[in-house]
């Protein structure tokens, strides 16, 4: 028999092989180091392999794309209804074999090691941000407990707090002094850390077409470009899409009635982190934008007159990324006018 799909568990040192024909029967089941990974690729003939999009899946994929498969990746939670009996190794790869084959599964794009380099830049600088920001909390903290309050605002306390260090009040202990201090210093080094990850994602942003283009909507930034360009990889089936994807951070459903689109409600499913940067940015954004003599001031103007500012925040952020993706099919650049007919 003819094997015409493989699914593949992965795992951490071993991973669950099973293989189905064209009657999705299971000609092959078995289990591989990850290091014979490649080996098994060039075994076998021609063929639709599918995995979970998690840790490594990416790299596997393009190990087996070069050899002239068709890698297909899916969300985990799209797999899960298709895992029969108990759920184990075994039954995972042949539930994500079964998966592949369904005409309507969704899948994950396939990303290049560029692509994967600007995604892990950003998650490295995520976590040097919550580091910082539990730091700077757990500094008011303790100088709040000995009576010493900064206003809000990280730069502020920034500017104020060295001041306060240089000349300290005779109640704050030794012990305390010291303490405050060596906090003061790591906060300078993850300052210096995050710069330097700015500066490689500001330069990317300058080299990169497409991260260019979207880094001149307002609201998106370099961070929301670069963010953008790393989740589509290559970009081939993003263009392809007849709309705007639903994992593309916070966009409104959307459904036809009698052969017109409508939009309905914000949904909160997809990338948690590009929702986070499309909102921040909208939040940025609003008070230039709703000032401009063009459509999409004027949209945002109506809109205030009638909602909560942060139902506007939501609504604007839904339409950058909106804009986004039309710019990024369209292969242009963003102009003021494209914002109203970018919702469509």
């Amino acid at each position: 028999m003819t094997m015409v799909t493989l699914g593949i568990d992965l795992g951490k040192n071993l991973n669950s092989v099973v293989g189905l024909d064209a009657g999705d029967r299971v000609v092959l089941r078995r289990r591989v180091r990850r290091a014979t990974l490649a080996d098994l690729a060039d075994k076998l003939q021609p063929c639709t392999v599918a995995m979970e999009a998690c840790c490594g899946a990416h790299h596997v994929g393009r190990l087996f794309a070069a050899q002239g498969h068709e890698v297909r990746l899916m969300s985990p939670e799209y797999v899960r209804p298709y895992v029969r009996a108990q759920k184990n190794d075994d039954n995972d790869a042949a539930g994500i074999a079964e998966a592949a084959t369904r005409p309507s599964m969704r899948f994950v794009e396939l990303k290049s090691q560029d692509r994967l380099d600007l995604q892990t830049l950003h998650r490295a600088r995520s976590r040097l941000v919550a580091a910082r920001k539990t730091l700077v909390n757990q500094l008011r903290a303790i100088l709040l407990e000995r009576g010493h309050t900064f206003r809000q605002g990280r730069e502020i306390l920034e500017r104020e707090i060295d001041p306060f260090l240089a000349e300290p009040p005779a109640d704050l202990s030794a012990r305390m002094l010291r303490l405050v201090g060596d906090m003061r210093a790591e906060w300078r080094s993850l300052n210096e850390r995050i710069n330097v990850l700015n500066d490689d994602l500001s330069e990317h942003a300058r080299t990169d077409e497409a991260a260019s283009r979207l880094a001149s909507i307002p609201g998106i930034g370099v961070l929301g470009a670069t963010a953008l360009v790393a989740a589509i990889g290559d970009g081939e089936a993003f263009r392809q899409a007849r709309d705007v994807p639903a994992w593309l951070g916070l966009v409104p459903k959307q459904m036809t009635t009698g052969g017109k689109p409508r939009l309905l409600r914000i949904t909160k499913r997809g990338n948690v982190y590009l929702r986070m940067l499309l909102i921040h940015g909208a939040r940025a954004a609003l008070p230039s934008l709703s000032k401009q003599a063009t459509p999409l001031g004027e949209w945002l103007r109506g809109l205030l007159s009638r909602a909560h500012r942060n139902v506007v925040i939501v609504a604007l952020a839904a339409k950058l990324a909106r804009i986004a993706w039309a710019t990024l099919q369209r292969g242009v650049r963003f102009h003021p006018q494209m914002g109203a007919a970018a919702m469509t």
